[in-house]
């Protein structure tokens, strides 16, 4: 496998590819990004939401059932190529860090994969799942509800801290991924972390630019702006903290230094 400071190295070059890339090229990964970890959502949905037995003897199995289907989006992203505003939280930032990539870059990826993301991932929970009435019946539109306003109803600071979690650990599982060197490694490299955040309860922004969305369009009792308010703006905040400080700068500080 890839050391520590030659994941970093594969980073960089990675980071700099992402940089130049053209606007439209950013925004259709950004889109397919998104639409993939919708996908994420609605496997955990259908798998995770549609066992409210075992639910209700067993809340721990359900959870795990939910985390270990989420991240079908994450390997989707990472193997076959696609923008993320919550991994690139953490790319850019060694190059940054050692003055390789200018902050302007960096914000304005973020900015068009954010944008992306949210387009790809509201276009699933409406096209793909709402009109085709995949999750309109019980258990799954119960469960649907329930995620949605859950993830509704915390504290700023929850949620915030919920976001710093889930990054922390997502950015943990692309770093892990970039060590593996064959395709089975990769997979299981980001399994674990994904899997483990989601059974959690973290909060992912993109992920839930997907749930709380199809609940609004099956009829849950939430506003948009409550989505955004209560969810969407500290989730996201937590997020880059998690991924920028806690996994690009201190492993782009530890091992990025030139020798």
């Amino acid at each position: 496998m890839n050391t520590p400071k030659e994941v970093i190295e594969i980073v960089g070059k990675i980071a700099e590819a992402k940089g130049n890339y053209k606007v439209r090229k950013t925004l259709i990964l950004a889109f397919l990004a998104g639409a993939y970890i919708a996908f994420g959502g609605l496997l955990a949905i259908i798998v995770g939401g549609g066992s409210p037995g075992i639910a209700a003897s067993n809340p721990g199995i359900t959870k795990f059932l939910f985390g270990a289907m989420f991240p079908l989006g994450l390997i989707l992203v990472v193997i076959v190529g696609a923008e993320l505003f919550t991994g690139n939280n953490a790319y850019f930032i060694p190059n940054v860090l050692h003055k390789k990539q200018g902050v302007f870059t960096v914000l304005k990826n973020w900015g068009l994969v954010y944008v992306g993301n949210f387009i790809g991932a509201v276009f699933v929970a409406y096209v793909i799942t709402h009109l085709t009435h995949l999750v309109s019946s019980a258990p799954f539109v119960d469960s649907v509800y329930q995620i949605a306003i859950g993830k509704t109803s915390h504290t700023f600071l929850v949620t915030f801290l919920k976001g710093i979690g889930a990054n922390w650990l997502v950015c943990l599982a692309v770093w892990q991924g970039m060590a593996a060197k064959d395709t089975t490694g990769k997979i299981l490299a980001i399994w674990f972390p994904v899997m483990a955040f989601v059974a959690m309860g973290f909060e992912h922004s993109i992920a839930n630019m997907y749930f709380i969305p199809l609940a609004i369009f099956e009829g849950a009792d939430i506003t948009w702006t409550t989505f955004i308010v209560k969810n969407l703006i500290p989730a996201t905040l937590g997020n880059m903290v998690g991924g920028a400080l806690f996994v690009g700068m201190l492993y782009g500080y530890l091992f990025g230094k030139e020798k």
